[in-house]
């Protein structure tokens, strides 16, 4: 890849990996927002802000971390399938996107709810923990790739290996 793709890649895969974070952050203090507040119209406008920013932040964003990850490692000497530390941050974006893709149901759910009439006159149905469940372990699974992305911790994997004993195999060019 050129340089100057790569590092339009590279900008675009840390913007939406820290943007995707910054909205678990968000999110995150929605749901704790809606878990404990005793206003209704404040409980109500949290679920409904939450799955708006569900639909419109966090599942591009998602998608967008997954699809530029892709891209910088089948198109940098990285690779997808060399390093151990690479292999762990797209197992970790892929089943965060698949459990943010699952629970975005639960969302529209929380946000039907909040957007109807209440039941008996008050919403005691409503505030959940789930959201506050599933945004800190987001924000836990997250964190952990960002280390990852940082520090890069030594270990091929055997594929790695080989292609690792190709190249000194291979004369170089005097």
């Amino acid at each position: 890849m050129p340089p100057l793709l790569r590092k339009a890649a590279l900008t675009a895969h840390i913007t939406s990996s820290v943007g995707w974070l910054g909205s678990v952050v968000a999110f995150f203090a929605l749901a704790v927002a809606g878990l404990t507040s005793q206003d209704e119209p404040t409980v109500r406008a949290v679920y409904v802000a939450m799955e708006v920013l569900g639909w419109a932040v966090l599942v591009p964003l998602a998608v967008a971390s997954f699809v530029t990850g892709l891209v910088q490692s089948l198109g940098t000497t990285w690779g997808l399938f060399r390093h151990y530390w690479v292999l762990i941050k797209l197992a970790i974006t892929v089943l965060a996107t698949a459990v943010l893709l699952l629970y975005i149901r639960t969302l529209g759910y929380l946000a039907d709810v909040a957007s109807g009439p209440a039941v008996g006159g008050h919403l005691s149905a409503l505030p959940s923990a789930s959201p506050v469940l599933h945004s800190g372990a987001a924000l836990v699974v997250l964190l952990v790739a960002a280390v990852l992305s940082v520090y890069k911790p030594r270990g091929l994997t055997s594929h790695g290996w080989s292609k690792q004993q190709e190249q000194r195999m291979v004369p170089r060019p005097e």
